[in-house]
């Protein structure tokens, strides 16, 4: 059964989060076969992913790498990739590769 999948980038600039990129695919397999697709992808789908906003306080200031490091040990990172999910038309608890870009450098590994 082909279920959507998706590669999703955090862009760091100065310590904050300031966009988020996400490209999705449609796949067959298992988890594992998926994930290892996405992470192999994850180098050559930065520049072809769509952009998303990063979440702004009412200052207009992005939020800081530490407040999403924070979050995501709680496992709660995924409420800022609703707009992501929405877009792409994600399943409710896609499979996604979640790759740093810190400073214009992909922090991923070439599988």
């Amino acid at each position: 059964m082909l279920e959507k999948i998706a590669n999703i980038y955090i862009i760091i600039n100065n310590d904050s989060v300031v966009e988020f990129r996400a490209i999705a695919y449609e796949m067959e397999g298992g988890d594992d076969t998926k994930i290892n697709f996405l992470k192999g992808k994850a180098k050559d789908d930065f520049k072809g992913a769509f952009h998303f906003d990063a979440p702004q306080d009412k200052n207009g200031a992005f939020l800081k790498y530490k407040k999403f490091a924070r979050l995501e040990q709680h496992g709660l990172q995924y409420s800022l990739f609703e707009e992501i999910f929405e877009k792409l038309e994600l399943p409710e608890r896609p499979i996604i590769c979640v790759t740093p870009v810190v400073e214009g450098k992909i922090l991923a590994e070439n599988k």
